[in-house]
């Protein structure tokens, strides 16, 4: 787990993390900011400071192949082959959250939802 928006491209025509432009990048850009700057503390950067302490995200976003390079992943298909505009928005340090923390979650993130939403 983790807690930042990423966007495509998650893959790179060399098949290591460094930073893969699609021709929309400034749309998912915008997009991915959208959300992170409602939840302060995925905008903030360093969200899991305690389990990952290198890992460093301006503003909360990232480009998906720049944090680490996924061949072939479903963000990247539905971009190229179904013109879908898709980010992945990991939610947490924690990939498994126990039931009783949900309500937390949904807390730190309804705002970004709404926001998310405005994009339309």
């Amino acid at each position: 787990g983790s807690l930042v928006v990423n966007y495509p491209f998650d893959d790179d025509e060399q098949g290591i993390a460094i930073y893969s432009k699609s021709p929309d990048d400034a749309v998912f850009k915008k997009l991915a900011l959208a959300y992170s700057k409602e939840n302060a503390k995925m905008y903030q950067g360093s969200p899991c400071k305690d389990m990952y302490p290198t890992e460093y995200f301006p503003y909360g976003i990232t480009n998906g192949a720049q944090w680490y390079n996924v061949p072939g992943g479903m963000q990247d298909w539905n971009y190229l082959h179904t013109n879908c505009f898709e980010v992945t928005i990991e939610l947490g340090c924690v990939k498994y959250p126990k039931a009783e923390e949900l309500p937390k979650y949904w807390a730190q993130n309804r705002r970004s939802l709404l926001q998310f939403m405005k994009q339309v």
